[in-house]
C-alpha cells in the first residue's frame, strides 16, 4: 500500500489564518514529489535518477518559496489595512482633542475676561499655550537627541554570521 509523499503539513493548515486568501496560499503547497512511499513512510525513489530527484526538489522549493512570498504579501496587506484603520482613528481622536482644547481655551478666555477684560484675557490664554508649546518642543528635541538610528543588535548579530559559517 503506497500513498503519495506529502512532505510536511501545509503551512496554513495549523496556523488558522483569519484571512481566507492567506489560508488558500498556505494550503496550496503539498510538497508532493510525485513518488509513492514505502512501508516505513519514506519516499520510494527506486529507479529514479538523482538528477530527477534534484529537479523535483528544486521545483518544490521554488513553488514553496513563491507561495510563501505570496502568503507574506497577503499577511502584510491585511496588517497594513488594520494599521491604516487604527491610524485614521487616532487622527479623529487627535482632532477631537484639539477641538476640546480650543473650546476650553475659549471658556478660559471668557472666564478671565470678567476679571481683566477681553484683550488681556486673550493674551493670557495665548501666553499659557505658548509656554505649553515651548515645553513640549524642548522635551521632543531631547527625545530626538536620544534616538540612535543605527540598529545596534542587528549590526552585532550580522557581524557574527561570517564566523558562524566558517568550519571549526
Amino acid at each position: 500500500m503506497s500513498t503519495p509523499y506529502s512532505g510536511a503539513t501545509p503551512a496554513g493548515a495549523q496556523q488558522g489564518y483569519a484571512d481566507p486568501a492567506a489560508q488558500n496560499y498556505a494550503a496550496d503547497y503539498s510538497g508532493s514529489m510525485g513518488a509513492s512511499t514505502t512501508d516505513s513512510g519514506h519516499p520510494d525513489v527506486e529507479g529514479v535518477s538523482v538528477g530527477q530527484l534534484m529537479g523535483e526538489v528544486a521545483k518544490d522549493l521554488s513553488t514553496l518559496m513563491r507561495q510563501e512570498l505570496e502568503l507574506a504579501k497577503v499577511e502584510v496587506k491585511a496588517e497594513a489595512k488594520k494599521a491604516g484603520t487604527g491610524a485614521g482613528l487616532f487622527g479623529v481622536a487627535g482632532f477631537a482633542g484639539y477641538m476640546v482644547l480650543m473650546f476650553l481655551s475659549i471658556a478660559l478666555w471668557w472666564a478671565l475676561a470678567h476679571l481683566v477684560g477681553h484683550s488681556w484675557s486673550a493674551l493670557i490664554v495665548a501666553i499659557l499655550w505658548g509656554i505649553v508649546g515651548a515645553v513640549a518642543g524642548l522635551m521632543g528635541k531631547k527625545k530626538f537627541q536620544e534616538v540612535n538610528p543605527k540598529p545596534e543588535r542587528t549590526v552585532e548579530t550580522l557581524q557574527q554570521v561570517p564566523g558562524a559559517l566558517k568550519p571549526h
